[in-house]
Order: structure tokens, then sequence, then C-alpha cells
């Protein structure tokens, strides 16, 4: 272990604060950098934790490996490079060793997760061979429907069963064409998206050919029981869905309710903990579009209202999602969101690279609200008042740093802002958003890119632990529920710690 990273490691909880003169000697200077580090450190996430003997030992196997992967990284940029987009390095991350420990890390909770896109494109494209899945070309757009006959639905060509389509051409290129159509990822960094609206515009259209497959009620069933695999796999044993009001619908076009989908959740998952008896459970965030009008928001928060009635232990609260830049901010829905005082908040706020915005001033209109977490807070860093109340008011930050990235936010994951606010000591908690447009791990994926990028470099494994418990503090959960959580947690750290330990690294 160095000693930066033997002083971070053994800081005290509570430091007394001097005041650093200008160094006359080299012991001046020598003391009054040690000072300062340990002055920023111990206001940093994670740096009130104490390691145990056994976190001590994984520690330093853990910050060994960091340190090993970093100076490689800086060494050969040509092969492994947090600079370029994330498509460029995406399929590297699972060789790294420090990636394999904190794939095996008990995450606690995510927190912050679209339910239609957490799963990847070759599992989307497994749906589109379901019986009785008809396709229609609008253009060179690709329409998907179920249906036992022929869609009563408006098509400019003709509906065709999907297998017909399939068949008639190369299978194997057709589905390679297929998959692209699922998924933001491509290979050839001249071909990725970096302009914002250009990315939101193929993010909405992967969300258009998706939403008939997984609204399908037989599909969206295995689907849901997918996705929870998913997360339980990567160590996640509590999930905060958001979803809009989908209709889930049958082979004859009938549709059901809203508060239907949140019924097929409730089901799918009490199946799912019986075959895996330690994961806790989902919630629901309910959720409308930026682009609706006043009297669709009011709509929307009438049918949350009835899930709450009906079904409290699956709801967390209310939402409003779409790109901020260009949709309407939280100030235009006051009069309903006001009126909506009997249900918990949790907004995306602050999606944007801008200042002085109607984007990145919904950050002050979401923490007038009452919100109990705010949705990614990218432009926080820039509000430093706002920055201080969250800390005082104790509200969380869903941080999705791989989302931020595919979405043209940061170029460079290591400017991203989750840098100060982790050094800020703010409420933190990461996520990953939409993890399956870009081929991403749950949650694994986005642990390992903060830690290893965003991060401070003497960070360890005090940050990654108290992520974790952020997680699981900050959730949604009735005390009973999150103290079982908790337990879990616990138990499943120890057994890490002894993984780790019996691992031939």
């Amino acid at each position: 272990m160095t000693r930066a990273q033997k002083m971070h490691a053994y800081i005290p909880i509570t430091v007394l604060w001097l005041t650093v003169i200008s160094a006359r000697t080299l012991d001046d200077y020598e003391r009054n950098k040690t000072s300062l580090l340990e002055q920023e450190a111990i206001v940093s996430v994670g740096a009130g934790l104490r390691l145990s003997e056994d976190e001590l030992q994984v520690n330093n196997i853990l910050m060994t490996l960091k340190d090993e992967e970093n100076k490689n990284s800086i060494a050969n940029p040509e092969n492994y490079n947090f600079t370029k987009h994330y498509f460029t390095y995406r399929d590297q991350i699972e060789k790294s060793r420090v990636y394999q420990i904190i794939k095996r890390m008990p995450k606690g909770a995510a927190l912050h997760v679209h339910s239609t896109f957490v799963l990847d494109e070759e599992y989307m494209l497994s749906l589109t061979y379901e019986d009785h899945l008809y396709g229609c070309y609008v253009g060179t757009d690709l329409k998907l429907r179920f249906s036992d006959g022929v869609p009563q639905r408006p098509c400019p060509t003709n509906w065709t069963l999907l297998s017909e389509l399939r068949n008639a051409t190369d299978v194997e290129q057709f589905d390679s064409e297929l998959k692209k159509r699922f998924t933001l990822y491509c290979r050839d960094q001249k071909d990725i998206d970096t302009d914002i609206n250009a990315v939101w515009n193929h993010f909405d259209s992967i969300h258009s050919i998706t939403k008939p497959l997984i609204t399908y009620r037989p599909v969206r069933e295995k689907y849901i029981y997918e996705s929870l695999k998913r997360f339980y796999d990567d160590n996640v044993m509590y999930i905060e869905m958001r979803s809009g009001f989908h209709r889930l619908y049958e082979l004859d076009g009938s549709e059901y309710d809203p508060t239907f989908l949140v019924r097929l959740h409730m089901d799918v998952t009490k199946r799912f903990i019986e075959d895996h008896p330690d994961f806790i459970g989902i919630k629901f965030i309910l959720t409308k579009h930026r682009s609706a009008n006043i009297k669709d928001i009011q709509e929307a928060v009438s049918v949350a209202r009835k899930i709450k009635t009906e079904y409290p232990h699956m709801f967390a609260g209310f939402d409003l999602v779409g790109q901020e830049d260009v949709g309407r901010p939280l100030s235009e829905f006051l009069p309903a969101l006001l009126d909506a005082n009997d249900m918990d908040f949790f907004f995306h706020a602050g999606e944007t690279n801008w200042l002085g915005m109607q984007s990145d001033e919904n950050l002050i209109d979401a923490i007038l609200l009452g919100t109990k977490r705010i949705g990614h807070g990218y432009a926080l860093a820039k509000h430093p008042v706002l920055m201080s109340l969250v800390k005082k008011k104790d509200i969380a930050v869903e941080v999705n740093v791989i989302s931020n990235a595919v979405l043209a936010l940061s170029r460079d994951v290591r400017n991203h802002p989750l840098a100060i606010f982790l050094s800020f000591g703010l409420p933190v908690v990461l996520s990953s958003d939409d993890p399956g447009v870009w081929g991403a791990a749950p949650l694994s994926h986005d642990f390992y890119v903060a830690f290893m990028a965003v991060a401070n470099q003497h960070s360890d494994l005090r940050l990654l632990k108290q992520l974790a418990i952020n997680s699981i503090r900050y959730s949604a959960l009735e005390n009973r529920r999150k103290t079982r959580l908790f337990k879990v947690f616990n138990k499943r750290w120890s057994e890490f710690l002894k993984e780790v330990l019996a691992m031939s690294l």
C-alpha cells in the first residue's frame, strides 16, 4: 500500500481544520500538504467508514490492481482509454481484475432504472422469434405488433409475419440489422452519435420499436423475470423501476388498465423471490413524459394515486422523464404537482450541460417541490447554493455515469461532475438508467467506470461500500424491508470479502 493509500485508509473520522500557511521549509511543505490532503479526504463520500481486518486485506488487493490498471491505461492509451467514448472500451471492461472484484461485490439497490431498457439487443432479438409477431415497414422504420391475425392498425405497406420477412432473406443479415434497432452501441467510433439531439432521436427510435414488443402481456412477463435475474446475478437485491402508464395487450388486441402492469410486476416478482429468497423486491416510480400537457399530468397523477391505494407496497412515487433541454420544465406543471402532495417525487432534474436555462433550473423546482431524490443532477455542480442545500437536506443524487457519457453530456468521464459530488460528500447513489440500450451490465459497469475513471484515485473500498449503503439508505423501502435489505447486504458483504481473499487475481 502506498503512503497516500495508507493515509486515506486511516484518516480519523474528525480532524482539526488547520490554517495552512506558506511553507518556509521542506518540513513545513510536507506537513501542510499532508494536512490539506487529509482535510479534503475527510469530507468525501465513504471517508467515515472504518475497515475491518478482512476489508483492509481486500482493500490492499483492490488498490494494487487499481494502480496497475490505471498506470497501464496511461502508458498504453491506444488500448484502454477513459478519455474515449464508452463504446470504445466497453468490451474490455470484463477483462479487468478490478471489475472482477466489483462484479462480485454486493451493491445493495438500483434506484434509477427505466423498466423498458434493462435488457440488451441479444435478448430483444430473441423476443422477435416469438409466435404471432407481425412487422410493417414505414420507410426505413419497422413497426412490430403481436396479433392472432393481421393487425387492424394502419400500415402504409403490408403487415407481414416477421418470421416470413426473416426467412425471405439472409437470416443472419436480417437479424444483424434488426439488432441494431435495439441498441445505441456501435463498434466504429466514426459512427457513434456525439450530437446530443441526434443521440436522443436515436434513443427515442429504440423506444418506438421496443414498446410494442414488451407491452404484449406474455412477453412482458418473461421480460420482467429476466430483468430481475440480470440484476440479481449482478448482486443487486432491490430495484426501483421507473415506468410509464403502459397498457399491456393480448393477441386479440384487448388492452389492460394501466394498473395491470404493476400487478404483473408484483406477481412475477413474487415468483422470482420464491426462486431467490434473498431478493427483496421492487417498487415503481410512475412516470410521464415531459412532452405532456398539464391535463395529461393531472390524469397521470390520478392513476398514480390509484396505484398507490391498490398496491402501496409496490408504489414509490412519481417522476417526469424525457430530454430536459427540449422538454417542458417542471415549472409548467406546478398546479398539478403542487396538488400531488400526497405522494413522493423522484424528479429527473439538471440532466444538461446548460447553465441558466430551464433545464438546469429544474433543479430548483425539484428541490422546492420536495423531491426525495434527484435523477442525474448533472448540472448541480454549477449551482453551489443548491449543492449545499442538497447536502443539508440530505437529498440523494442518482448518478448514471455511463448514461451521461452515451447520451452526449460527458465526452471524457474523468470530467463527470460525480467527482465533485463525491469530493463534496453529497449523498450519492450510483445507478445505470438504461443499461440494455448500450449493452452494459445492470450496475457493475457503472460502479467500475465511476471507481476507476471518475472518483479520486485514492478512493478505495470504503467508497464502493458507502455507495452500496447509500442505495439502501435512500431507497423508498419501508423500514422493515430496509432493515432486511441491510441484513442481506451485510451477509453478502462478508461472503464477498472471503471470496476475494480466496481468489487468485
